[in-house]
């Protein structure tokens, strides 16, 4: 630890750990996390900026952490119920950060709307005001009132998911949404530049860091030569550092480096876990494990889950075991998610990460005893 005080230290591990977790954390959501990042907002700082080459963020009521570094494809963003945002819902909450970031504080709903519809008509985007895009919007809102860049007033913005003559008054945020701007979006000019330009590769031993502890698993093949010699060499140092900032353990092996949270909760989606996907993605794995590294055809996967759901059907969810389709995308993209396996349209291919828990197929939904990659 890098103090003599082991209380400060465990809260500095706590602090960040949050603060990986919520890079927006404000006050009133979360007052004990806001007051240790307060109390040790210093070394907070240079761990993230000397480590990780973040920046924190931090007035009087709201800490923002900047990340920067590594363009991570498994980290969307989530509704409260973590469900990934549909890239409608991506547009829109574009639109409305974009409406409200120069203000006001205080704004209806019907005159936000129009504000969104004209932003998305300087940009080129054709709005319909049906009923999906106003469910999309009030998931969009619903996003930002859930992080403290907004909160409602009077009345409420999910009526208008129903109902397009529904309206509320949001109190609005404009210095906290300015806050979520990372520092690559200036000057960029595309999507692509914009990519281009957060992804700091050059920065080896950082960018290989920031890898480690925002992606759950960094294969060999991820990276160069170069790349992974020098994490090799470092590997060591890398397991002090993360275990210092995060409680994280590494985990090394020819195929690659994981993460391990051994307390399972530091990740966007836990892995293992309770309930009918994780269970299905574990049996999953173990039924495919046996059909040699290489990838399978697609269609054997709805089979085998299919067939799996049937066996299942007392314990599994029932509106998962009546859509086997849709049992098997949601398996595909949680076990892709977290770094176990790779798919596409045709086929699907467990990663070697994915060995670790062909062990620990159960037959009940208890599998969350295991520590989580992360």
């Amino acid at each position: 630890m890098s103090g003599g005080d082991p209380q400060a230290d465990i809260e500095r591990r706590v602090a960040a750990r949050h603060l990986l977790m919520h890079p927006l954390t404000c006050d009133e959501h979360d007052p004990s996390a806001f007051r240790l990042i307060r109390r040790h907002e210093a070394e907070l700082s240079r761990w993230f900026t000397q480590r990780l080459g973040y920046r924190l963020h931090l007035d009087a009521d709201t800490a923002r952490l900047f990340k920067t570094g590594a363009n991570i494809t498994h980290r969307p963003l989530r509704t409260s119920t973590g469900r990934p945002l549909t890239q409608l819902e991506y547009t829109l909450l574009a639109l409305a950060l974009a409406a409200n970031a120069a203000g006001p504080s205080v704004v209806s709903l019907r005159d936000l709307v129009d504000e969104i519809r004209s932003a998305a008509a300087e940009a080129e985007i054709d709005l319909t005001g049906d009923a999906t895009e106003r469910r999309a919007l009030v998931t969009a809102l619903r996003w930002m009132i859930d992080r403290g860049l907004a909160d409602e007033m009077h009345e409420h913005v999910d009526a208008y998911a129903t109902d397009d003559e529904a309206d509320a008054v949001l109190r609005v945020r404009p210095d906290r949404i300015a806050l979520m701007l990372v520092p690559a979006t200036a000057g960029s000019e595309s999507a692509d530049e914009l990519l281009e330009r957060a992804e700091r590769r050059s920065a080896t031993r950082q960018w290989m860091r920031v890898r480690l502890v925002e992606d759950p698993v960094l294969y060999r093949g991820d990276v160069t030569d170069a790349e992974w010699n020098e994490l090799r060499r470092r590997l060591g140092e890398e397991e002090r550092q993360l275990d210092e900032m995060f409680g994280l353990v590494l985990e090394a092996r020819a195929e690659g480096v994981a993460m391990i949270d051994p307390t399972g909760v530091l990740a966007d989606r836990r892995f293992p876990a309770t309930g009918t996907l994780s269970h299905a993605a574990l049996m999953l794995i173990e039924q495919t494990s046996t059909k040699g590294p290489g990838p399978i055809p697609y269609e054997s996967v709805v089979t085998i889950v299919s067939e799996l759901a049937v066996a299942n059907a007392s314990r599994w969810s029932r509106e998962y075991v009546e859509r086997p389709d849709r049992l098997t995308r949601d398996v595909v993209n949680l076990l892709c998610d977290v770094g176990l396996a790779d798919a596409d349209d045709d086929s699907f291919r467990l990663l070697p990460a994915a060995a670790r828990f062909e062990p620990t197929i159960t037959t009940s939904d208890t599998a969350d005893q295991q520590a989580s990659l992360w």
